[in-house]
């Protein structure tokens, strides 16, 4: 038996601002004629949706990461981080500008997700003897919050110093389903350690059940540098939560002599083709690791990403007593990105940090309710580095 979600309370970085551009991040590698990657400019985000304004913020640090974000879906629009040459590459897949994200609907490049982020069983759930029914909008399952989640609001976004950005919003009682108002506080943070800081901070008027996180989609080696497969992965799980074929949890098992064993590095794609019923019913990876640590109160390592050809190394640190991988297997190539590369089968990854899927309906799992009077309170940190050579 796992234990019991607990919600704690977390400092929060709240600090006072500047507006940090994106004009002068275009630059030139001295070793070839070829231009570095650059953000999107504001400009493209510039409109009202409904009665709210959209824009886009840019945060930075010392040492030359920056990344946009814009206040439709609290999405990281692009995040730019020195590769083992220190040129700058784009390692999160996104659009140039709000039309494209508008248009594309329930894809969910960069965005904040919920209130409930991953999938909940035929969108039912019950509490405290009620029941509530969620909209349906993944076969019979709902995924994260529905059509109208958090990924395609306006939040209410303002610039906290060049390094941080926060997004709040409120959730009205019954939207989409779920019970109670909920106030939801997001921050971003780009550290001079070239971490990435993801802080979450939610409360309601009514007890709810919440589950919100990040939905990057990676690409160390760049936006539109072809295929994940090659990316090496660590996940510090010993244990993860199979699925039934609409990919609701059927359990916990262990990961051993299995596929899904990342316990020591692997390339993502070594083992994807593997003859497993598991890889079958998600196309490949798509599922949930229940993390070694449990909740924690303070961040802890629970994965690590290689870059095959960029050098460029992602720590992943969180509170959280699960992550989500997904190794881009509904892809088609149907978007063009920022960079004019199309989102192609497994030319991203996600690494989803969270509870587990359709938790409200399975007690054995860590607790997603969330009560009036309680703080939900979570972090992960994406810490940034170079492979060192041997």
């Amino acid at each position: 038996m796992i234990n019991k979600f607990k919600y704690y309370l977390l400092p929060l970085y709240l600090v006072i601002i500047s507006s940090c551009g994106n004009n002068e991040s275009k630059q030139t590698n001295s070793t070839n004629t070829e231009t570095m990657a650059v953000l999107p400019s504001a400009a493209n985000f510039d409109t009202t949706l409904g009665d709210k304004k959209v824009f886009l913020l840019y945060i930075k640090n010392e040492k030359g990461m920056q990344a946009a974000v814009t206040n439709y879906g609290a999405r990281m629009v692009g995040l730019l981080v020195p590769d083992k040459t220190g040129e700058l590459r784009d390692v999160v897949l996104g659009f140039d500008n709000i039309s494209d994200y508008v248009s594309a609907g329930e894809r969910f490049f960069g965005a904040i997700v919920g209130r409930f982020g991953n999938r909940i069983a035929k969108g039912q759930f019950t509490l405290d003897g009620k029941s509530y029914q969620l909209d349906l909008n993944n076969g019979p399952n709902s995924l994260h919050g529905g059509r109208k989640g958090y990924h395609s609001v306006v939040w209410d976004m303002k610039q906290l110093d060049s390094s941080s950005v926060e997004l709040t919003y409120v959730s009205a009682d019954g939207d989409e389903g779920y019970p109670g108002t909920l106030t939801v506080k997001v921050i971003y943070k780009i550290t001079n350690d070239n971490e990435v800081l993801m802080e979450y901070e939610m409360g309601t008027d009514k007890k709810t059940v919440a589950n919100i996180t990040n939905h990057n989609y990676w690409n160390l080696n760049g936006e539109g540098s072809g295929t994940i497969n090659d990316h090496e992965l660590m996940i510090k799980a010993a244990k993860y939560t199979p699925v039934d074929s609409t990919l609701i949890p059927t359990g916990i098992e262990p990961v051993a002599g299995t596929p899904f064993d990342f316990t020591d590095f692997h390339k993502i794609g070594e083992r994807v083709g593997a003859d497993n019923t598991q890889l079958k019913y998600g196309g490949g990876y798509d599922h949930n690791y229940v993390l070694d640590k449990g909740i924690t109160t303070d961040p802890e390592l629970i994965a690590t990403v290689k870059g095959d050809k960029s050098g460029i190394v992602m720590d992943i640190l969180t509170t959280e007593p699960g992550v989500q991988l997904y190794g881009g297997n509904f892809m088609k190539g149907l978007h063009v990105m920022k960079n004019g590369s199309k989102d192609d089968y497994r030319t991203a990854f996600c690494l989803e940090t969270q509870h587990f899927p359709d938790s409200p309906n399975q007690p054995d799992f860590p607790s997603t309710v969330l009560e009036p009077g309680k703080t939900y309170s979570s972090k992960t940190v994406c810490k940034f580095s170079i492979e060192k050579s041997e």
